[in-house]
């Protein structure tokens, strides 16, 4: 049986641009200390093929701290370590992968043309091809695997069953006809594993979560391949995690949002949507009584106002007049959007009329 650990789209050096400039730099540096969970989860799952697919770095700038954790990290592993350059860090005469002194059980592949090691110790072949620029095509295009009687397994960063991206594009047909016993994929941020022809093939999705599209636990895989069989488990890196809730509030939309959340601290990153029926919500008020509980919060008010707010529409007067015309925007459309939009010009308007502070939202 050979033991496999695949991880892939580390994105170290992200910007984090979303978060306040202390928060962007802690977050660098738990994307470091997510790299010590990863060698030590190798280690522990006495892995002997670590492969990583592409998009270690977020781009071709890389703290110099950065770079030597990730190497003494990879050159602490048992594992021999194999690297697929991807879209967001390809390999180049001015990359980390060519400028530095990486260990020797890391092996970096630096060519669009795919490269064959076989590993005789473990009877195995490992495959792989390295993006060369921020776009590339056609790296899987004509591979079989070599016909040694070893099984082949391959890293490789590319977009499956998406024949028109730019990035590596990677067919069923391809993978069916390649020979591979496991394809490890990288780019897509979504983990994901199917079973194509003899090929199984994995996604891990990102390492680590960097905006609320990249929602939940994030990981990597563990991966066991015993003759034709191939089987994956998922391996939790730990961390923060960014969320998305949706909290139909009423009176008191921080009681509402206490008991959606329940007892337990969230110290991870939110993204809350008030709906339902109120007045509305002093988002400054909720957010400094709140901001305790998250590392980061984001509210975004999407409640629809009481018939109260109409109450003065029928005054023979500038504030009836005013009030009218926006309650017959609000009630001749169904787009949650637009009725928003009236009921906010409605509120905005009144506090001017009525002489109290107005804050624009």
């Amino acid at each position: 049986m050979i033991r496999i650990f695949h991880a892939a789209d580390l994105h170290l050096d992200s910007p984090f641009a979303a978060l306040a400039p202390e928060q962007a730099a802690q977050r660098r540096e738990e994307q470091r200390q997510m790299v010590r969970r990863l060698t030590q989860e190798c280690e522990r799952l006495n892995c002997e093929i670590l492969l990583l697919a592409g998009d270690l770095f977020d781009s071709e700038h890389v703290y110099r701290q950065t770079a030597d954790l990730l190497r003494q990290e990879l050159g602490r592993v048992r594992a021999r370590v194999f690297i697929a350059p991807g879209n967001h860090d390809p390999y180049s005469p001015s990359s980390v992968y060519a400028t530095l002194d990486w260990p020797e059980n890391v092996h970096i592949f630096r060519s669009r043309t795919v490269e064959t090691v076989f590993l005789e110790e473990l009877g195995v072949n490992v495959c792989g091809a390295a993006f060369l620029e921020a776009r590339q095509t056609g790296l899987l295009d004509d591979f079989r695997a070599p016909q040694n009687g070893a099984p082949s397994v391959m890293v490789l960063h590319g977009t499956l069953g998406e024949a028109n991206s730019p990035y590596n594009p990677v067919s069923e047909e391809q993978i069916a006809r390649s020979g591979l016993s496991y394809l490890a994929l990288g780019h897509v941020h979504r983990a994901g594993e199917r079973r194509i022809g003899r090929t199984t093939v994995g996604n891990p999705g990102c390492a680590m979560g960097r905006g609320f599209d990249e929602t939940g636990p994030k990981g990597a895989y563990f991966v066991k391949l015993e003759g034709k069989n191939c089987s994956i488990t998922p391996v939790p890196l730990g961390g923060r995690v960014y969320q998305t809730l949706s909290v139909s509030v009423g009176d008191d939309p921080k009681a509402a949002i206490e008991a959606a959340l329940g007892t337990e601290p969230e110290r991870d990153i939110y993204r809350i949507t008030l709906t339902g029926t109120c007045l509305r919500p002093d988002l400054e008020k909720l957010q400094a009584a709140l901001a305790s509980r998250f590392y980061s919060l984001e509210l975004i008010d999407e409640t629809v106002p009481p018939s109260a707010l109409w109450q003065c529409a029928e005054d023979d007067s500038l504030k009836g007049e005013y009030l009218r015309k926006l309650k017959a925007l609000y009630d001749e459309t169904t787009d949650p959007a637009e009725r928003r939009l009236a009921a906010n010009a409605a509120r905005l308007g009144l506090d001017l009329m009525e002489g109290r502070e107005v804050t624009a939202r």
